[in-house]
């Protein structure tokens, strides 16, 4: 792992975690508590999430990233006997739950004396599951995009899947993993669930305390990365980069990107600048941050307009409101059902019950249809979609649209109240560089041919960029708030805090 220039091997973090899971011991932590963890991304993190699976206790990982108030309300939330921060971290955590401090390559005295001790591994079966599933090793908090985060409970049986998913016949061989870049926080699905497997292949993680494009550029160059993984806005801000064509970029083989939808004219102009394959993923916190892809070698059609289909071990079906299956093409909910979908949310049975139907299918809130040839398109999110004058509207459709535009380099659509109509929407949109910013009148020209004429956005909000949450995913609450608020620009970034 390198971070901030220094490197710390896998070994190294083996014979640490030891340590840390004695020390945890002897601060009471035993089989199914809870510890959070607050650290940043980087060697310390792991070195605890792996301490306290030695114990047999329960990892919740909380970002960093996170507002004090924020942070303080996930701890609280999974009842946290521990809560491991760096001093930047300490402001927000409840009063209630023990905090040890960890600067930057240490452990802290309570944790870390140098004694290593003895029965580190709590015995099978033996987590209380007080609060959640005896199975419970893992939480994995949700983005929260509409409200505070929830917390998706993994054991370790899940965790075994999403690496046979993800490595395929790989799975149980050890060793042969290539330099990747940690392209979102450590708490995020992407490493809290996947960490068995990158230690496993032993690959090198590259972390940037802060995600820059040039950055992450120079780093992809450096360590000659053969496949880059990200979202989709990261993708983005590379190639928007005005160093981009000074990196030496032909290691790169393959981009994986998920997070959020990947736009045509994003999945073509990556291709062919970075010279590799593109393959969007779509998943979720829930689903174990394994679902559908699209294939390395797909046609123009399945990679610019579809999510793909199921990867191997992972079922998909669009359903009803009454979870029955609906005919090939027709719109419903994007279902998924595999060994790696989450057990539920920590002490929240109704929520559970909510997303997961009586024979484990997991209900994404994503409405989707299947094409006759097998591909799955995504229509929009349930939640998102709005309906302005009787008729519905899905930002999805009307966004991969006018993202077409020359003068846009991206767009998000969100609807505003209206006194007549209920509903209406406002294009939020990033001007391309290079080109005179579009007028509203311009992109509802451009849309003309391809949506109906209530999908046509009624206003138009010019921003610097668009607001992500911390797991990178754009963040639709805060979009309304701007619109609302009717101010561009820096105001925009003022008027939503």
């Amino acid at each position: 792992m390198v971070r901030n220039g220094r490197s710390t091997t896998w070994e190294s973090i083996d014979r640490s975690a030891d340590l840390v899971a004695a020390g945890l011991r002897r601060a009471g932590v035993g089989p199914g508590d809870v510890v959070a963890n607050v650290l940043p991304s980087g060697a310390e993190w792991v070195v605890v999430a792996v301490a306290v699976d030695r114990i047999g206790a329960v990892h919740a990982g909380v970002s960093s990233h996170l507002a004090p108030p924020e942070r303080g309300a996930l701890v609280e939330s999974v009842a946290a006997v521990v809560a491991v921060a760096d001093p930047e971290r300490v402001t927000g955590l409840p009063l209630r739950t023990s905090v040890v401090v960890v600067d930057e390559g240490g452990l802290g005295e309570e944790l870390h004396d140098g004694r290593a001790g003895d029965d580190l591994t709590g015995a099978p079966g033996s987590r209380n599951g007080a609060s959640g599933d005896a199975a419970t090793s893992t939480i994995c908090f949700t983005s929260g995009t509409t409200g505070l985060a929830k917390g998706a409970m993994f054991g370790t049986e899940q965790l075994r899947a999403v690496s046979r998913i993800d490595l395929g016949t790989g799975a149980d061989t050890w060793g042969g993993g290539a330099p990747m870049l940690a392209s979102t926080h450590f708490a995020h699905v992407g490493m809290a669930l996947k960490l068995p497997w990158y230690a496993r292949t032993g690959s090198t993680l590259c972390v940037l305390d802060r995600w820059r494009a040039d950055d992450a550029l120079e780093l992809i160059a450096r360590h000659r990365m053969p496949t880059v993984g990200g979202v989709a806005a990261q993708v983005a801000l590379m190639l928007r980069s005005e160093r981009f064509d000074e990196f030496d970029l032909d290691c790169v083989r393959r981009l994986v990107v998920g997070g959020a939808a990947s736009s045509p004219r994003l999945v073509d102009e990556a291709r062919r600048r970075f010279g590799a394959t593109y393959s969007i993923r779509y998943s979720s916190t829930e689903s174990g941050g394994v679902g559908l892809a699209t294939a390395d070698d797909a046609d123009d059609h399945e990679a610019l307009h579809t999510v793909g289909r199921p990867r191997p071990g992972v079922e998909v079906r669009i359903a009803d409101p009454d979870d029955g299956t609906v005919a090939v093409g027709a719109t419903g909910e994007l279902q998924l059902r595999s060994p790696a979908v989450t057990s539920g949310y920590w002490g929240d049975p109704d929520a559970t019950a909510a997303a997961l139907s009586p024979d484990g299918w997991l209900r994404t809130g994503d409405l989707a249809h299947v094409e006759p040839g097998g591909c799955v398109v995504v229509d929009g999110r349930r939640t998102d979609m709005f309906i302005r004058g009787g008729y519905n509207v899905f930002p999805v459709e009307v966004e991969s649209v006018l993202e077409t535009h020359a003068a846009v380099a991206a767009v998000a659509v969100v609807p505003r109240s209206d006194d007549v109509l209920g509903e209406v929407p406002v294009a939020v949109v990033v001007a391309r560089a290079g080109h005179p910013a579009p007028t509203l009148e311009d992109l509802r020209a451009h849309g003309a041919d391809r949506l109906a004429g209530y999908k046509l956005p009624q206003d138009l909000l010019l921003v610097e960029q668009l607001p992500v949450t911390p797991a990178d995913k754009l963040d639709r609450r805060r979009l309304r708030r701007w619109v609302d608020h009717g101010q561009t620009g820096d105001r925009a970034e003022e008027a939503a805090p």
